[in-house]
């Protein structure tokens, strides 16, 4: 492995050498998405299950302008119970080194950080994209870019219905990201099974899901594969209370001229607030769900099995 300035923690980067299974997974839902103290049970019970299925978790994020991949329980709890840790995507990480600062990793950062260290597949709630009215602001996650440059696998629930989801898809074509559904077509909207958009390809297994990676890196495709995992059609947000409250949101973020990136922390706080914390409750449900999809597709693709007491 070429020099790096990643803390790579023991257990990861003997994972990584022995071709053993190892998935990544982010800091941001435990310093930013979650409310204390969840976001450490959520945290913990993400890697428990992980290692359940002899998998080995890297939970990504910085500590004290260190990149480091396999953050150790200390520095979870750290990350998540100090007040004002920062949010990092790709464009802050040099900047948290530079000045010696701890941060929560997005999907592009931890992407980025996953792929620099050797790790295939990573797991994560909902995806970034396009934001609703992004044909006059330019408004778009930089996890797509980001993502087109690695190769990757990702889990996650599609986008947050939130976003433009058909301009999402359109951009994710664009930039040449492949999209599977995971045994369905039908695209997801993170707190909902199925978005109302259609997916051209579905897979059915672990097993299928690294054939299609194999064949993507014998053709040294380079960008990543986006599994679309959807929540439990009995797990997701009821249809219609989704719906109304995703139209009151935007109403009121256009009546007081949110905007920005204030627009996203205003519309998931107002989806929290208006159902009663069940959002909360569904973006959990979907979190662990990714996380073991994700582990076992790492586990199809490495080459030396955990035993079981790995």
């Amino acid at each position: 492995m070429p020099p790096t300035p990643l803390a790579i923690s023991e257990e990861v980067r003997d994972a990584i050498e022995r071709g053993a299974p190892v998935l990544a997974l982010e800091s941001t839902i435990f310093t930013h998405g979650l409310p204390r103290p969840r976001n450490i049970a959520v945290a913990r019970e993400a890697e428990d299950l992980v290692r359940s299925l002899r998998v080995v978790p890297a939970t990504i994020g910085v500590v004290d302008g260190r990149p480091t991949v396999g953050l150790s329980p200390d520095e979870i709890e750290r990350l998540a119970t100090t007040d004002g840790v920062m949010k990092a995507s790709l464009r802050d990480l040099p900047l948290a080194m530079a000045k010696g600062l701890s941060a929560g990793t997005t999907v592009a950062a931890t992407a980025f950080l996953a792929d620099r260290a050797g790790i295939r597949v990573f797991s994560t709630g909902g995806l970034g994209g396009v934001h609703r009215g992004a044909q006059q602001t330019f408004d778009e996650s930089a996890d797509l870019p980001t993502l087109a440059a690695l190769p990757l696998v990702l889990v996650s629930a599609g986008v947050k219905s939130i976003l433009d989801i058909p301009l999402t898809l359109e951009r994710l074509e664009t930039l040449s990201l492949a999209v599977v559904g995971y045994r369905t077509t039908d695209y997801p909207g993170f707190y909902i099974s199925d978005s109302g958009y259609d997916l051209d390809f579905s897979v059915d297994s672990p097993g299928e899901i690294a054939r299609v990676v194999e064949a993507r890196d014998s053709l040294g495709i380079s960008s990543a594969l986006l599994v679309a995992n959807p929540v439990g059609a009995e797990r997701e947000l009821p249809r219609e209370l989704h719906d109304d409250v995703l139209t009151r949101a935007l109403d009121e973020a256009h009546r007081l001229g949110v905007s920005g990136h204030d627009t996203t922390p205003f519309l998931l706080d107002f989806v929290q607030r208006e159902t009663g914390g069940r959002s909360l409750d569904v973006n959990v449900d979907v979190y662990r769900g990714n996380v073991e999809l994700g582990a076992r597709i790492a586990a199809a693709l490495s080459t030396t099995p955990l035993s079981p007491a790995g």
